[in-house]
Parts: structure tokens; sequence; C-alpha cells
């Protein structure tokens, strides 16, 4: 039977190698047929911002892995509103298609995954 998955990032793009490692996770939970949604909250917001430049500061661009989750069938992308607005973004100013939720309704989200995997 399949799991649905629920991965929540926290921390902002470019911080290093826990990006990278957690991005291998998800690909690698759905590369096993199981339902991988991904949430970002607080700074995670900024993993899809466009126009990014990691290079610049000698980190590596993960925008083309995010880019790539619908190849592996992760469509469900939420994203915090309140984050968002308290860091300045929009959803325009995003490079993906996102599922929009307020802070109020996030609890309500993680009751409807079998796992919950917060980083």
């Amino acid at each position: 039977m399949m799991k649905t998955y629920l991965f929540i990032l926290r921390k902002p793009a470019h911080s290093g190698a826990y990006v990278q490692e957690i991005l291998d996770i998800i690909l690698t939970t759905a590369a096993f047929d199981q339902k991988v949604s991904l949430l970002l909250l607080d700074d995670g917001v900024f993993h899809l911002k466009k126009n990014q430049q990691p290079e610049s500061v000698g980190m590596k661009d993960t925008a083309a892995i995010f880019k790539a989750l619908t190849l592996y069938d992760v469509n469900d992308i939420y994203v915090e509103e309140d984050s968002m607005q308290e860091r300045g973004l929009q959803v325009s100013d995003l490079d993906l298609s996102v599922n929009t939720v307020k802070r109020k309704q996030v609890a309500g989200l993680l009751k409807r995954f079998d796992v919950v995997l917060a980083a």
C-alpha cells in the first residue's frame, strides 16, 4: 500500500549540503512510487524564488532539482502564505506552481499524510 509523505523545508535556500540531502531523500522516496508532497515554511519559501544566483556565493544551484520534482510525480508543493508575505514574496515571485496554505491551515494539512518529515 502506498503511503503519503510530506516533507517540510524551513531552512533558507542554499544553506549548505542540508538542502541537497533533503532533496535527494525526497527524490528517492518518490522513485519508490510513494506519494510525496512538499511544504515550504519560514525561510524555506526562498527555495522557489525566481532568478537566484547561488553560484555567485559559491553555492550549488538547486533550482533544477526543484523543477525536476514533477518528473518524479511530486506535484503537490505547498507554500505557507504567511511566510511568503513576511518575507516580501508573492506567488508570482516563485519558479514553480504551488498550492498556498494559511498558517492556521498547516495543522490540518499535516493530518492528511501518513508520514511527516520536518527538516
